[in-house]
């Protein structure tokens, strides 16, 4: 299961997100694209979570 705080990627690829809520049985997920916090909500059979070391978040 997905928790707030995980950080995630569409199984599809993409960036690395974070994901900050739920509602109506959407996750909520925020990142960085390089210019400004892109947010949006995605069905959670749509993400995977993102292994230690896979981040690209942090530095």
């Amino acid at each position: 299961m997905i928790m707030v705080s995980d950080e995630v990627q569409l199984k599809n690829g993409g960036p690395a997100m974070v994901v900050t809520g739920y509602a109506s049985g959407m996750v909520e997920c925020r990142w960085y694209d390089g210019y400004s916090v892109r947010r949006e909500a995605f069905r959670e059979e749509e993400l995977a979570p993102l292994l230690a070391g896979q981040s690209q978040l942090a530095g």
